[in-house]
């Protein structure tokens, strides 16, 4: 799948604001004693998987393993229902904290088993300032008002949430969750993800509902077995808001259900960040939009 962006789109704005770009600090890769090891080729480690602090939270870069961190519910509320969460970052490092743990912690507290997937990456430098210069290097390749980038899901992250989807239903009676209620959910580049995935050419690879978060609102391709699509952007995001909203038309045209929320305020990257914007009631609009569907209906 391909999107045409222009100038900051693929840039880190999920986690800082374009005109600040401070350098990230190095932090301790944390304990993840429940991450499940993805059975994708692990890419060749060049350097070293590397945490670090940037902006209000922690990224993750130069991942060659992609891992499964499961959040479940407690089996009292526990609705059957399940969500994939995929962090965004340009391709380039994944913002972990507000666009995976906190999105995780969240839905599970609600009773949705949720699943926060560390996909592979693209190669960064792992010194912080020639780090930046790759993303100012990134920005001045598509900053000219005509320049026009072709974007592809890399395929390694594609893998990756292929394998992450066979997981979770492979596994759904150990996790008490419903094969047939495994949705997708990703931010920015996440949400690139989560539109690739959505639309795969193998229906058995398709989550069964998806919420692209801030992600390219273009037309698309969408076959009449698409899954339900929950879409949410702020008006005033500086990169996707700028293009027209046939993502919306396409999922209408193919008589698929789709949900539409266009928030006056909160930039790009809001994630689970609180900016006393009416954005930052998106993932209780989901969870309303899911229950509507009857997707939250009582574990079997």
């Amino acid at each position: 799948m391909r999107h045409t962006l222009a100038l900051a789109i693929l840039v880190a704005a999920t986690v800082i604001a374009p005109a600040q770009f401070p350098l990230p600090k190095a932090v301790p890769t944390p304990s993840d004693p429940n991450a499940i090891v993805l059975n994708t080729p692990a890419q060749a480690p060049a350097v070293a998987e590397q945490w670090e602090s940037l902006g209000p939270g922690r990224i993750a870069r130069n991942i060659t393993t992609s891992t499964l961190t499961p959040y479940l519910p407690d089996p009292a509320k526990a609705t059957g229902a399940a969500v994939i969460v995929a962090p965004g970052g340009a391709f380039m490092m994944l913002s972990m904290d507000s666009e995976g743990y906190q999105v995780a912690q969240w839905l599970a507290d609600h009773g949705i088993a949720a699943f926060v997937l560390k996909y592979r990456v693209k190669p960064t430098d792992p010194d912080p300032q020639a780090f930046m210069k790759q993303v100012m290097a990134l920005i001045a390749s598509v900053s000219a008002p005509d320049s026009k980038v072709e974007i592809s899901t890399p395929q390694a992250s594609l893998e990756d949430a292929r394998a992450a989807v066979r997981l979770v239903r492979s596994r759904a009676a150990e996790w008490h969750v419903d094969p047939a209620r495994v949705g997708f959910t990703g931010f920015s580049a996440g949400a690139i993800l989560t539109l690739t995935i959505g639309l795969d050419p193998d229906p058995a690879l398709r989550p069964s509902f998806i919420a692209p978060i801030y992600g390219p609102p273009g037309a698309q391709t969408v076959p009449p077995d698409a899954p339900p699509m929950f879409f949410a952007i702020a008006s005033d995001d500086p990169h996707f808001a700028r293009a027209n909203f046939d993502l919306i038309n396409s999922w209408r045209a193919a008589k698929r259900p789709v949900e539409f929320h266009l928030y006056e305020k909160g930039g790009h990257g809001f994630g689970m960040n609180q900016q006393g914007t009416s954005s930052d009631l998106w993932i209780e609009e989901f969870y309303t939009w899911m229950k509507d569907r009857g997707e939250l209906k009582a574990a079997k």
